[in-house]
């Protein structure tokens, strides 16, 4: 993302906000009663700055809008039919976020008929035949100890966007909460679209669920913090091996198909990895800068080393298989399983003995409950999706930036990728962290592929 580079973050609602609503707040500071926030209330988008930068007067389309429950709201509670779904692959903290929405409507709006729609988009789809699962606060009361989702998911489905408004409308649904990552917000984005152009008053609200943590402009996407605990129990298992053998190697594989945020944060907690390859930085196998030198180099000072890998890492270094899967997602070759076999080739091939330990902790994340404080975000998120919705807000992505909640336009969240930026403070920690080379290749291209970076 370049700085310079300009978004309109308006937010587009379905009319105006005349109906009184049942949470009872205040707008004084100071009264240690909870304030509502204002549609007056927003956040600047850029905090770094230079000297001699000139900022402001700000127009509406550059700063974004605060989250949280508006004194006036759109809908009648009475009258209001909410359905939730799931989509995509497995992330920590489903549940608790179907638990949040389902109490902040029935508890604080009084919203009685909530419905969740079973198995993603395909819930919607006739052809399917999936009955929707009528949601009250018993009914999710516990739902957040276990993980996964009690609604189900799939892959796919989205691009139905007619059958899929046809479905809603056979609800009666008023309200749509969407829980997926960029392919999920896409068709969220589309199907909120036909919505307006069959003139119909329905709000689409995105929560965003991406384990990979690559959504544009959101801080942090829920599951995130729970998958690099989980994945630093790993490593701590991969390093325990390693150690206590002669040459060992621990190598884990963890989630990240273009970013490498898990491995990366991964390697940083962990204090315990000494090499991590991620989608953004490219690297050689061999020669005398590529990795399987460098690991050599490691392995004959230290007797043991633990290396991470995100899926993403390294693709241009296999035969790609030309395949998507439901999402359209490309199919990735399999980097762990390339690089057990080249680094046991490598050593063999020295006559040098090594003890490799390879370890897939992925699913085994992606189905772990949440942790404590992916517990607290998803609780917040989803009360904050809740007043969003009320308010007759849509097209609309509720996330957090700057420690901020805040209302985002789903076609700007979904026009780029996050990325680890290479040359940040991000990647920076992680070369501290491990100590491996700033860069593992033998000949350095002039003309490195430019992403849309977020995070430095």
């Amino acid at each position: 993302m370049r700085h310079d580079e300009e978004f309109d973050f308006t937010i587009e609602t379905l009319g105006s906000c005349k109906i009184p609503s049942p949470i009872h707040l205040s707008n004084v500071i100071g009264d240690r009663i909870a304030n509502y926030v204002t549609n007056d209330d927003f956040i600047r988008f850029r905090l770094e700055s230079k000297v001699g930068e000139q900022y402001g007067p700000f127009k509406r389309e550059q700063l974004i809008e605060k989250a949280g429950p508006r004194e006036k709201i759109f809908f009648n509670p009475s009258h209001v039919h909410a359905g939730i779904i799931t989509c995509g692959g497995l992330c920590p903290g489903l549940n608790d976020v179907i638990r949040s929405v389902v109490r902040c409507l029935w508890g604080r709006y009084g919203v009685k008929r909530i419905s969740g729609i079973r198995f993603g988009f395909k819930g919607l789809l006739p052809d399917y035949h999936f009955d929707v699962m009528p949601l009250n606060p018993t009914v999710v009361d516990a739902c957040h100890k276990t993980g996964g989702t009690i609604l189900g998911t799939s892959r796919g489905g989205g691009t139905r966007v007619v059958e899929i408004v046809d479905g809603i409308e056979r609800l009666n649904l008023n309200i749509l909460f969407v829980i997926g990552g960029d392919g999920t917000q896409k068709g969220a984005l589309e199907i909120a679209k036909e919505i307006e152009r069959r003139n119909l008053c329905i709000s689409v609200v995105g929560i965003p669920k991406t384990v990979d943590n690559d959504l544009s402009f959101i801080q942090k996407s829920f599951g995130f913090d729970t998958a690099v605990v989980k994945a630093s129990e790993a490593v701590a298992a991969a390093r325990m091996e390693a150690q206590s053998q002669i040459n060992g190697i621990g190598l884990v594989k963890l989630m990240g198909r273009e970013s490498g945020f898990i491995a990366t944060h991964t390697a940083i907690a962990s204090h315990e990895v000494d090499f991590v390859l991620i989608p953004e930085i490219p690297f050689d196998m061999r020669g005398e800068n590529g990795f399987l030198k460098h690991l050599e180099d490691r392995l004959a000072q230290s007797h043991y080393t633990v290396i991470v890998v995100a899926e993403g890492a390294g693709q241009d270094l296999m035969q790609s298989k030309n395949e998507t899967d439901d999402s359209g997602n490309k199919r990735l070759s399999d980097i762990g399983v390339f690089l057990k076999e080249q680094i046991d080739a490598y050593f063999k091939a020295k006559s040098i003995h090594i003890n490799l330990k390879y370890i897939d902790p992925s699913y085994q994340i992606r189905s772990a409950p949440a942790a404590p404080v992916d517990s607290i975000y998803c609780e917040r998120l989803g009360n904050n999706a809740v007043h969003a919705a009320m308010a007759g807000k849509t097209k609309l992505i509720v996330g957090l930036m700057y420690n901020k909640f805040v209302h985002l336009p789903i076609n700007v969240v979904v026009r780029s990728r996050n990325y680890v930026e290479p040359d940040g403070s991000l990647w920076r920690d992680a070369l501290d962290a491990t100590g491996q080379p700033p860069l593992m290749k033998n000949k350095v291209h002039e003309n490195h592929p430019e992403h849309h970076h977020t995070v430095r």
